[in-house]
């Protein structure tokens, strides 16, 4: 058995755990229901051989009613074998399909992000939907069919050779041309189903993309550019999906051919060996319902192996997931004594050939506020990324505490590290539970507190239903400040001892950043709090500012000393404000210079 294959039947068995009973009961009840079945023509053949001929066993003869009731009693076992096969057909595979959803999503949350950007969203979620539901239509009809047409094999073939073993040999002749002629298209079926679930994986994504980007899709007009993307995706995929239906209508009609060629072939001479008396009436109408129940399965063989294709290439499409590498969020660590964070020639990349981080060295120490400024694709969120263990440090070290960040369990890091991106997610539920979600057990005096030193508070109660306001998907129905306000209210509440604002104050006016970092300082002044901006008057009273030029350090230093050493910091300085308000700021500066030193 091929590793492919091990790993297919390994992951069957491995979520069939919990329907365990269900599959026993539905595999006893099909294969009961076919016994019961190949009764049927036997009855048939003594009531005709035995009984209706010229003498006959006369008691029968007189009471066909027995027969005809121990026929009616054979169709009511069989209809409660049916039910039972039915009902615990979709218990076993919904507890399946249930289990590997659950495994699926498990698995996922726990993957790292260097994985989550390597591979599409709307891919992900066609491997945990449409992939699981093929596998499990595949393992509660086609496996289970699978031994169902071995046991109706078996029996119908032992019933034929016991009444000609000649017609028995020309029956079983055509199976291996239906089996050659299933397995060319298996293969065929098998790599154009693939082309077919990658494309709809691809349609899937754009979809995905479309509905959370609907905001940029209205403002820049560009509904016309993607509904030609979604047609040309579409088109594609349908496409696909009529090449699969082309080629599944040539196997049966081409199969239909083959089989009815056999059962013509065998009527024939069944009714040459019943002239020459070598087969009985009964024997004959017997073995012909015999035969046509072992057509069915043979004829049926290619939809199993056209199933079989389809769930192979979900099998492979799902354990892709399973097999990739997760975070260990069990790993045991050492937790620092302090919070002064130290990056030591910090070097990294998210391909081997480019570098976006060359060569960092910072410290920054306890309760300090850190200032990170730096043009589009410097690496100012990459640092603070590898600060928190979502991606590892290839080259150099990073300590907090003066413990290696290697050492320290993920666990624990993201519990002490706070962090608000510059494109904060909010959760399609009520203002109250996103803020929450960093702290669930949280009293709604103290969410709104966080609030309150995020500036929202008034905006939130200012609403209809206050805290209790739905939001919508990825907070559409905020504008961006609220949205970045709602966030920073969410990493306050976890009162992390480091906070990282990754340039999420952009989105808010100058006015209420600054009352935002007043608040910080006075209610948060024990927190190590890292200020990613653009803006100069967010940074420019941070105890130290790190400048960052294509991921290597350029400049660091206090605000004074930045913005009048001629570098990069200066420059923006002077490109975002005029002479008056430098005036203004830097006295400003220098007075609170003063104030924190006394």
């Amino acid at each position: 058995m091929s590793g492919k294959r091990k790993g297919r039947f390994a992951l069957i068995l491995r979520f069939s755990r919990e329907a365990k009973r269900y599959f026993i009961i539905v595999l006893a009840a099909s294969l009961a229901s076919t016994a019961l079945n190949a009764l049927i023509p036997r009855i048939f053949s003594f009531t005709i051989d035995e009984v209706l001929v010229p003498g006959g066993i006369p008691y029968l003869k007189e009471h066909l009613w027995l027969l005809s009731l121990l026929v009616v009693g054979i169709a009511l076992a069989n209809g409660a074998a049916i039910y039972l096969y039915r009902s615990n057909t979709a218990k076993a595979g919904e507890t399946f399909a249930k289990n590997m959803r659950d495994m699926l999503f498990f698995h996922v949350q726990r993957l790292p992000m260097s994985w989550h950007s390597m591979n599409q969203t709307g891919d992900i979620i066609q491997r945990c939907t449409t992939d699981v539901e093929t596998i499990r239509n595949f393992v509660v009809t086609q496996v289970l069919e699978v031994f169902r047409t071995v046991f109706l094999l078996v029996v119908s073939l032992g019933m034929m050779f016991s009444m000609n073993r000649k017609l028995t040999w020309v029956a079983l002749a055509f199976i291996p041309v239906v089996m050659i002629y299933s397995g060319v298209f298996y293969q065929l079926i098998a790599r154009n189903f693939t082309k077919a679930d990658e494309a709809e994986g691809e349609l899937s994504t754009v979809v995905q993309e479309n509905a959370t980007g609907v905001r940029v899709v209205r403002a820049f007009g560009r509904e016309r550019f993607e509904i030609d993307r979604f047609d040309e995706k579409n088109r594609i995929f349908a496409g696909l999906w009529i090449k699969l239906g082309t080629l599944s209508g040539l196997y049966w009609g081409v199969g239909e051919l083959i089989t009815g060629f056999q059962v013509i072939f065998i009527i024939t001479l069944g009714a040459i060996e019943a002239v020459h008396g070598n087969i009985t009436a009964g024997e004959f109408i017997a073995f012909a319902s015999y035969n046509t129940t072992l057509v069915w399965p043979v004829r049926s063989l290619g939809r199993i192996l056209s199933e079989m294709s389809k769930a192979g290439v979900s099998f492979d499409r799902v354990n892709y997931i399973l097999d990739s590498a997760r975070e260990d969020m069990s790993e045991a660590g050492k937790e620092p004594g302090h919070m002064d964070i130290a990056l030591e020639h910090v070097t990294f990349g998210y391909e081997e050939d480019s570098r976006v981080l060359e060569d960092v060295s910072v410290h920054i120490q306890e309760g300090a506020t850190y200032g990170i400024l730096g043009g589009t694709g410097s690496g100012k969120s990459t640092l603070v990324h590898l600060l928190d263990r979502l991606y590892n440090v290839e080259d150099g070290v990073i300590r907090i505490g003066g413990v290696d960040i290697r050492e320290i369990s993920r666990v624990w890091l993201r519990e002490h590290i706070g962090m608000v991106l510059q494109e904060p997610f909010l959760f399609s539920r009520t203002i109250r539970e996103n803020i929450a979600a960093s702290n669930p057990s949280a009293s709604m005096e103290e969410i709104r507190e966080a609030a309150r030193i995020a500036c929202v508070d008034d905006a939130i109660m200012g609403f209809p239903d206050g805290y209790d306001t739905m939001v919508g998907e990825r907070g559409v129905t905020l504008s961006g400040g609220q949205r970045q306000r709602v966030a920073i209210a969410r990493m306050l509440l976890a009162k992390t001892p480091i906070m990282v604002f990754d340039d999420s104050l952009s989105a808010v006016d100058a006015e209420t950043d600054s009352k935002i970092r007043k608040a910080l300082k006075e209610k948060m002044k024990d927190a190590t709090v890292i200020l990613i901006s653009h803006r100069i008057t967010t940074l420019m009273e941070a105890d130290q500012i790190l400048v960052l030029n294509h991921g290597k350090a350029e400049e660091m230093g206090t605000h004074q000393e930045l913005s009048h050493n001629g570098g990069i910091y200066q420059k923006i300085y002077e490109i975002q404000m005029n002479q008056d308000d430098r005036r203004l700021m830097d006295s400003v500066i220098q007075e609170r210079g003063i104030m924190k030193e006394q």
